[in-house]
């Protein structure tokens, strides 16, 4: 289960409010959805999560280009929502590259009919591969300090798990029940 919302800093404070992210097909998109949302040029946060898996957090402020912060790249490449963050830029590769196209042939290294090899050499050249073709890594990528400045510094963000990342952001924010009232 997915769950989406956008928190938006007023001068009264924080605002929180459930989205749909159904339209939004790009970062881009869910830029201009939280700069809609936005207060002159104050900050927007929009908060996704897929239950207990992965998080993501993208902060956008006025023109400036969004930052991001994925708790688990890896995950979050099997979700819809989460290829949305996951930027060429966000994973290292090149923009418009043929990283992925590594990731579709044989990565075990084997002739077609040879039986795969189980040996943990086997399985270490395989996690080599999928790093240098520009695979999503297992674990958190972006912006481990977009948040600093409200209280949740890099440390804390990374020490986050997915079941209560985006309560723990909104403690800090001082918007936990707007932000229960609206999931």
């Amino acid at each position: 289960m997915y769950f989406a919302a956008l928190l938006a800093r007023t001068e009264d404070g924080w605002e929180a409010s459930d989205t749909e992210l159904d339209e939004v097909e790009s970062l881009a998109d869910l830029a201009d959805l939280a700069r809609e949302a936005a207060e002159d040029d104050e900050p927007v946060l929009v908060c996704i999560e897929q239950e207990g898996v992965w998080f993501g957090v993208v902060r956008v402020e006025g023109e400036e280009d969004p930052r991001i912060f994925v708790s688990d790249a890896a995950a979050a490449t099997r979700s819809s929502y989460g290829e949305i963050l996951l930027t060429d830029e966000l994973l290292g590769r090149e923009p418009g590259g043929d990283d992925d196209l590594d990731l579709l042939v044989d990565l075990d290294g084997t002739e077609e009919g040879e039986p795969p090899s189980d040996t943990e050499d086997d399985e270490d050249d395989r996690d080599a591969s999928a790093q240098a073709s520009g695979a999503a890594p297992a674990g958190p990528v972006g912006d481990v300090e977009l948040l600093a400045d409200f209280g949740v510094d890099g440390t804390a963000l990374l020490s986050l798990t997915s079941d209560d990342a985006l309560t723990e952001i909104a403690d800090a924010l001082g918007c936990t029940d707007m932000l229960e009232a609206v999931r």
